[in-house]
């Protein structure tokens, strides 16, 4: 009997194109002077994108976990509790207005896209349009 392969949508799929986008924000930000409304929603998309990167691996954890292999499930979200931590210091700086202290945080951030090789821009301002406001929105209710 043949092995059935799965190969529509996986976690591990979700979270390459969640780290691929901050990558990628990451870079038009380092690019960018000051935070223009386009800046603020590139910001929030990347609080929506490392919140991806959690969930993604939570769900790969939980997977670990109904096979009893709790240690390497919690191992797994140690290892990416940055991206969760990440996305609430980001949330609080943008909800407070604190454009002055973003640029620290994505400079702390930049180490852990390193991995990834940008050689053409593939995320365009249609994936961030309207972020900041999405963001304000879901934390108002």
């Amino acid at each position: 009997m043949a092995r059935i392969v799965h190969t529509g949508d996986t976690p591990a799929k979700r979270r390459n194109a969640h780290i691929r986008s901050s990558a990628e924000v990451i870079r038009l930000l380092a690019e960018r002077q000051g935070f223009d409304e386009e800046a603020k929603d590139m910001v929030a998309f990347l609080v929506f994108s490392l919140r991806g990167i959690y969930e993604t691996i939570d769900e790969s954890a939980r997977a670990w976990d109904d096979r009893n292999y709790w240690k390497k499930s919690e191992a797994l979200r140690h290892k990416w509790s940055w991206s969760r931590l990440s996305a609430d210091e980001l949330e609080a700086l943008v909800l407070a207005g604190q454009w002055a202290l973003v640029p620290a945080l994505l400079i702390g951030l930049i180490p852990r896209f390193s991995d990834v090789t940008i050689s053409s821009i593939t995320r365009g301002p249609d994936w961030w349009v309207g972020a900041h406001r999405a963001l304000q929105k879901q934390h108002a209710s």
